[in-house]
């Protein structure tokens, strides 16, 4: 049975506090299994706007309503307001998530910090980093995680090697490439272990092989234009035909605001024959087997502003 690799990403106070729970309930309605990652420390929405400068901000700015989506209170977290800090205010909600059978891993400590700088950072800046998230989320949880999904796709050398020195097992932190209909360049993107500066990682990467709604969301495809009330329809025919597959969603828009789509598309992957999964379960599935290795790159996404972090093909 094929499986569809499902990957929460956290990013906000409130997508912690309110988008969770949603997830959590939908997921718990469809007997869907999927993988939270949360980010722990520090919620500094607010700084994102510097990114007003990089080409193609703007476009997916007015395409998503980042204001609708995040609400004004989070987009002042870091500017007007102080950054709250998440582990720390919602170590119960993270428990609970935990508590009703769904993995639990790392996402970030500091979301925008990392995903505006760690490109450029040295060995002593990641490293102090990864390892408040890592002990936040000891402290949280009473044991140390099993996966990561890095913040906007974004990671350098040290920190892929850093992966390994925490025991990491499987990660997710690079994208497929796809193109501008939103199907798979490479059709051989998948799991692999990663070649990063001559020595092959023991960490398994599991890259997200399909867009994301905010990726999709008034775009022009094929001559039709990406709506709430289409795009459910454009990602299950890129699942039509089926293969495994790693869907990132995020709890500030599938938990929130655009959870009905994410109802639709738990609905329509059933129909279509997957089995949906956490990272976890994947990882069940792929310990047995020999990966193959691939360095990663950069590049970019149709839909997505700036560089990521794509699998070499």
């Amino acid at each position: 049975m094929p499986k569809l690799i499902l990957k929460i990403d956290v990013d906000t106070l409130r997508g912690t506090r309110e988008g969770v729970p949603n997830l959590v309930r939908m997921l718990q309605k469809h007997q869907a299994n999927a993988t939270f990652l949360f980010s722990l420390g520090p919620d500094h929405t607010g700084w994102a706007l510097r990114r007003a400068f990089r080409p193609g901000f703007f476009q997916k700015v007015s395409r998503t309503s980042v204001l609708e989506h995040y609400g004004l209170k989070t987009l002042m977290y870091g500017v007007l307001l102080p950054a709250p800090d998440i582990g720390k205010l919602c170590a119960t909600e993270l428990r609970a998530v935990r508590d009703a059978g769904f993995e639990c891993g790392i996402h970030t400590w500091d979301h925008v910090v990392w995903q505006d700088n760690v490109r450029n950072q040295d060995a002593a800046w990641t490293q102090s980093l990864m390892q408040r998230s890592f002990d936040r989320f000891k402290d949280i949880f009473g044991e140390a995680p099993a996966t990561h999904g890095a913040a906007g796709w974004q990671m350098n050398p040290h920190a892929f090697a850093q992966l390994d020195t925490f025991g990491i097992r499987y990660a997710s932190d690079e994208r497929a490439a796809l193109a501008d209909d939103g199907t798979l360049l490479n059709a051989n993107a998948g799991p692999h272990r990663l070649s990063v500066q001559g020595r092959t990682l023991d960490c398994i990467q599991m890259p997200t092989t399909l867009p994301t709604l905010d990726e999709l969301l008034g775009r022009t495809i094929n001559a039709h234009v990406i709506t709430t009330s289409t795009i459910a329809a454009r990602i299950l025919e890129l699942t039509k035909a089926t293969r495994d597959h790693v869907y990132t969603l995020h709890a500030e828009l599938e938990g929130q605001k655009l959870a009905p789509i994410f109802d639709e598309l738990l609905t329509g992957w059933r129909a279509q024959g997957y089995d949906l999964v956490g990272m976890n379960d994947y990882h069940r599935a792929l310990e047995s087997q020999t990966l193959p290795v691939s360095p990663t790159a950069w590049g970019t996404l149709p839909g997505r502003s700036g560089d990521l972090l794509l699998q070499a093909a």
